[in-house]
This record gives structure tokens, C-alpha cells and sequence, in this order.
């Protein structure tokens, strides 16, 4: 089956026709279409790597890279192969090929990150938090364990992403127990510096507190929610957490 192109003729049809239909026509309707020769998988490595030895890490590299995930590259191949070309293309070109190939590839990191966090623990991720995203900063998921006697959530969230400040209320008893999980994260007090957190950190949140916690800018964060029984309990959402404050961490 040829390979369909038509770049050349779209971008320099009217301005050099011979050189668009060498391009369309025989470079990809006949060199990249001898399947039975090579590969359409294989003719993307060596065109990936041979760009990546002239430093050519342009708009049409990053075509390359894109062709090369649709022809079935992973991401963890690209990484080897940008990897092994490196010590005979030059490191500083391999570095521009991981800034580009690490945007192509880049559903795949973050499916990879997601899977080996939810891998890290014994709860489900969840659902997306849509109920509540309007008091958040960034994704954030839910997962219901216990409805009743106490109520026990496994909330987790993705890098970067917060709560809003927020106060449980209650007359008698309310408030929150964390108990994290996987990830790492942060909690943090009005008027106090933010703590660090890891699995198997517990905090406690009485009533009438104002806070916010959520996971570090390079970590996904899960962290087991549990509702103090009370009276009159009820949450409060206040103001978001500011990128200058949230900046503040590190």
C-alpha cells in the first residue's frame, strides 16, 4: 500500500512543482511504500535517527517522530533509540530530539505515571472528581470506599493539582483524618508552613481549620479521606490556592 503524502505539492506546489511531486510522488509514493524491502516501523527509526545526526530537529523531525509513533514506535523505544544514536550523533542533539519526542510521546508518560501510581496501592483511583472540580486546581479522582458508619474516600490527584483552601465544620466531633497512601504531597494550615507528605503519613484536621492539601508539582498524590462523625457537620470551600503560594514548595 503507497504511502499518501502531500506536503510537498501543499507547500511547494506553485513555488517548485518538481521538486513537491519528487516528494510526494517518489520519495513517499515509492521509498516509503517498498514495504516488502523494509518496513514502514523501520524506514521511521532510520529516518529519526538520520535527522537526529544532521541536528535537524525541526518541524519536519517532529513529523518523523509523529509517523514513528503511528507506525508503532513506543515510547519506550524511542528513548532507546534516541539514547543509543546519541554517542555517535552528539549528546546536545540527542537532547533536543527528548524535548520534542517527550511532547509526541506525551499521553503515553502520563498514562505510564498514572498506572504506576494506582500500581503503588491497594485502592482504585477512581472516577474523575467532576462533582467537586470547581473547587479544585487541576484533575482530581474519587473513589467511595465506605458510605457507612464513617464515611472513607480515596481521593487522588494528579501532579500540581489542589484543593481549595477549606474549613470542616461541626458543633460537636467533625473534621478529617487523612491517611495517605501513594505519592507524595502536601498539607497545609492557615498560618503554618506546609507539610510534607508520604505513605503512611496520617493527619488529623480538626473542625474549624482552614487548610488545603494536594499533590507536589512532580508527583501524582492519593491519600485516603476520612469523615470525622459530628454534628451539624458541613464542609465550607473558600479560595483557591494561589500559584505564588503554591510555588512556594518544594
Amino acid at each position: 500500500m503507497a504511502v499518501k503524502q502531500t506536503a510537498g505539492r501543499r507547500d511547494l506546489g506553485d513555488f517548485a512543482p518538481k521538486f513537491a511531486q519528487l516528494n510526494d510522488d517518489v520519495l513517499f509514493g515509492e521509498v516509503w511504500s517498498r514495504e516488502d524491502k523494509l518496513s514502514l516501523r523501520d524506514r521511521s527509526i532510520v529516518t529519526v535517527v538520520a535527522l537526529l545526526s544532521q541536528g535537524l530537529t525541526d518541524s519536519s523531525f517532529q513529523y518523523h517522530l509523529m509517523t514513528a509513533k503511528k507506525n508503532g514506535i513506543t515510547k519506550t523505544e524511542i528513548a532507546e533509540i534516541l539514547t543509543h544514536a546519541a554517542f555517535y550523533a552528539g549528546w546536545p542533539k540527542a537532547w533536543a530530539a527528548f524535548r520534542m519526542a517527550k511532547e509526541v510521546w506525551k499521553e503515553e508518560v502520563e498514562g505510564d505515571a498514572r498506572q504506576q501510581h494506582e500500581n503503588a496501592m491497594v485502592f482504585p483511583i477512581g472516577a474523575p472528581n467532576d462533582g467537586f472540580a470547581q473547587y479544585f486546581i487541576g484533575q482530581s479522582y474519587l473513589a467511595p470506599l465506605s458510605a457507612s458508619q464513617v464515611g472513607i474516600f480515596n481521593v487522588t490527584f494528579e501532579p500540581g493539582c489542589r484543593n481549595n483552601w477549606h474549613v470542616h465544620h461541626g458543633d460537636q466531633g467533625g473534621g478529617q483524618i487523612l491517611v495517605c497512601v501513594a505519592g507524595r504531597g502536601y498539607y497545609q494550615e492557615e498560618g503554618k508552613a506546609a507539610q510534607e507528605l508520604h505513605p503512611g503519613d496520617v493527619v488529623n484536621i480538626p473542625a474549624g481549620v482552614k487548610h488545603w492539601h494536594g499533590a507536589a508539582p512532580d508527583s501524582w498524590f492519593s491519600h485516603l479521606a476520612v469523615e470525622v462523625p459530628g454534628k451539624n457537620c458541613s464542609n465550607e470551600w473558600l479560595e483557591p490556592v494561589t500559584d505564588e503560594v503554591y510555588s512556594l514548595l518544594k
